[in-house]
């Protein structure tokens, strides 16, 4: 099997301007430095910032454009994701588009960061596709990471490969990294988490191996991070177990029990219930009391 590279693309995104051009930039520059490099991945919400209002109403103009990079290029491309604006709702939405530059796959952010990603609805359809000769890949956005559910599924579905855009600039990048490394472990799989900077994010990308291995952790700067993956190395720890230790996806395969907690019906969560609605956080005002004066 051939070798394979991914690049992740961490750069400075713009919240009051578009960044397409910036990004076709950062693309052309990435080719040019590393010329064996596959596939490319950008941030979550990287071509339009983080603002629903700087999204134009219709993204195909905008897909056409990297469909014509890709090609142009000849090189996979997830351009990080987008908002999207339809009779159903607006969707946190990201396409893979292969070197021909057709699109392959789309997908629909499934836990919108609420309460802050307010008026976003979540998608409810799994993305896994194939890089021929090479192997399958999953794609899932920023906060759909923290539910072990929705990589539980992709490698279900035989995803060696999670591509992973986010948008943190929050001070949780520290627990984030932890779970991107665990995920790894748990899945016995590559995660490629691309944060952007400026209005997309802290940085602090990373790439991590199947073993849950940190193979390249950036800076809050601008970079290019190009890692040739191995998918080998996952099928190997699958079948075996990373140094013949544990064989989870197998172990999940053969187990004994089904996990009623997702049956809303047959479980009770009235703890769940008990934990309040899901609203922003307010800050808990205290008035001091004003000390009568005694003359």
């Amino acid at each position: 099997m051939r070798p394979f590279s991914i690049a992740g693309i961490q750069m400075y995104v713009s919240a009051t301007e578009e960044n397409v051009a910036a990004m076709q930039q950062r693309a052309e520059l990435a080719l040019t430095r590393f010329p064996w490099v596959d596939m490319l991945v950008f941030s979550e919400l990287s071509p339009f910032g983080p603002l629903i209002g700087q999204h134009p109403k219709s993204l195909d103009e905008t897909i056409k454009r990297f469909q014509e990079l890709a090609a142009r290029l000849k090189v996979w491309l997830v351009p990080g994701s987008m908002f999207e604006h339809r009779e159903t709702g607006v969707f946190n939405t990201s396409v893979v588009i292969d070197p021909a530059g057709n699109i392959v796959g789309r997908y629909d952010k499934m836990f919108p960061f609420m309460p802050y990603e307010v008026g976003v609805t979540g998608g409810d359809n799994f993305l896994v596709f194939d890089v021929p000769e090479i192997g399958r890949f999953g794609l899932s956005i920023c906060y759909d990471i923290w539910f072990p559910e929705t990589t539980r599924t992709l490698s279900a579905m035989g995803a060696e490969v999670l591509i992973h855009p986010v948008l943190t600039g929050t001070t949780d990048r520290d627990v984030e990294l932890a779970i991107a490394r665990s995920t790894a472990a748990q899945f016995q799989c590559y995660v490629v988490d691309i944060n952007g900077i400026g209005a997309g994010g802290i940085g602090r990308s990373c790439i991590v191996g199947p073993g849950g291995d940190m193979l390249y952790e950036a800076r809050g700067n601008e970079e290019i991070i190009p890692i040739e993956i191995d998918l080998d190395a996952v099928r190997r720890q699958r079948a075996q177990g990373q140094n013949g230790l544990g064989q989870v996806l197998k172990s999940f395969r053969d187990r004994k029990v089904d996990f009623n907690v997702y049956d809303n019906a047959a479980f009770d969560h009235s703890y769940h219930d008990s934990l309040g609605a899901l609203n922003m956080p307010q800050r808990n005002i205290h008035v001091q009391k004003k000390t009568p004066v005694v003359e």
